[in-house]
């Protein structure tokens, strides 16, 4: 449960889009760094005493080793100006029964601009949407579909998985120019629309960012007890069946590691072999990189003949995506490994964003900026 902290918030370090990390010292002289998301709890200044939930610090967990900022409870941020006891400015309740639970407009209801769009809105084109099962994959597909697609609006729909906050994200924060932009979903939040399912943040994607291409991924924060059920990307396994639902085209992003300790985890992860293998009940496009280690390779395709049968296993060139990614805008990091810690890793995600690139049926994107990229092979 929580263990609790009180203390002084001893000076501001970095602040991002939605989020002050800071250190605080406590009563026993020892300090903590902790993390505030100001929309929530108001912005910490030196002096100020807040409130903390400790427990996932004080036990190693999590992606960033945070304290998390509660309350300010002496200097508490005052009401929304939108406010009111009507839904005129929505009543979408994320976090829900939580303490924190914000209040916000849902893209879709009755109070939302884009109300009349989405309405009776049912279909995405054709759209393509790639699916990952980390919140590190969502840099490397987008340096992937820019590799191909420049000028693509894409949109990424961050469903609750991880971090429900967006604000927890410096990836995300440092993407912002890069993305048409972000929709939270599920209890997530924070993001530049509000979605209540994944099926309305993909048709809200669609039709009111304009995208060209989305990507799906939870935040960051992946949970798993090392079973075969037990870990929160068995979602891209929904998410594939919500895409195709609706007319989209869904590309796996595979996890596929050489460096990973983890038995499970190496060649392709039993992540992306549950979800895609057990849970997708409809077909995805599975992204394969051309070039990689031999052994790696092999293994891979063992991995994969059992999913031929449902999806198509697509092979893709790599010209190129390895100098992408290393332009990305963020770093690469995941599990603590960067680009050649864990190259097949990346690469994989950039090879899913470069297939999605060949498939954009939106006329936003020159018929120039469709052609040949996706070396296409069909395994189902």
């Amino acid at each position: 449960m929580v263990r609790w902290r009180a203390g002084t918030v001893a000076g501001l370090r970095r602040q991002w889009t939605g989020a002050v990390e800071l250190d605080v010292d406590l009563p026993d002289g020892t300090r903590m760094r902790a993390l505030a998301y100001p929309e929530l709890v108001g912005t910490p200044e030196p002096g100020d005493r807040v409130l903390l939930n400790a427990g996932a610090l004080l036990m190693g967990l999590g992606t960033g080793g945070y304290a998390l900022v509660v309350a300010l409870p002496d200097r508490l941020p005052p009401d929304p100006p939108q406010a009111l006891d009507t839904r005129d400015a929505g009543h979408l309740v994320k976090a829900r029964y939580t303490p924190l639970q914000p209040i916000l407009l849902g893209v879709d209801e009755e109070a939302s601009p884009h109300r009349d769009v989405l309405a009776d809105a049912d279909d995405l084109g054709g759209m393509p949407v790639v699916t990952a099962d980390l919140h590190s994959a969502l840099p490397a597909i987008l340096a992937g579909i820019r590799a191909d697609a420049p000028q693509a609006r894409v949109a990424y729909l961050l469903t609750d998985g991880g971090a429900l906050p967006a604000w927890f994200s410096r990836t995300l924060a440092g993407l912002r120019a890069d993305l048409a932009g972000t929709i939270t979903v599920g209890q997530a939040f924070g993001g530049d629309l509000e979605a209540t399912t994944l099926h309305g943040g993909l048709l809200a994607a669609r039709h009111v960012l304009d995208a060209d291409v989305a990507i799906v991924a939870q935040g960051p924060g992946n949970l798993g007890t090392g079973t075969r059920w037990g870990f929160s990307g068995v979602a891209v396994g929904e998410a594939v069946n919500a895409i195709v639902t609706l007319g989209g085209r869904a590309v796996g992003s595979l996890r596929i590691s050489d460096a990973d300790a983890r038995p499970r985890h190496r060649g392709v992860s039993h992540h992306s072999l549950t979800a895609y293998g057990r849970v997708a009940l409809a077909p995805a496009d599975l992204v394969v990189p051309e070039g990689l280690a031999p052994a790696l390779a092999a293994e891979v395709d063992r991995a994969l003949a059992p999913l031929a049968a449902r999806h198509r296993i697509v092979r893709v060139p790599t010209a190129g995506l390895d100098a992408a990614l290393r332009a990305s805008t963020v770093p690469l990091s995941t599990m603590g490994r960067g680009l050649d810690a864990d190259h097949a890793y990346f690469l994989a995600a950039a090879a899913a964003g470069r297939h999605a690139a060949a498939h954009l049926p939106h006329p936003s994107i020159t018929d120039g900026e469709r052609v040949g990229r996706s070396g296409e092979e069909d395994q189902g």
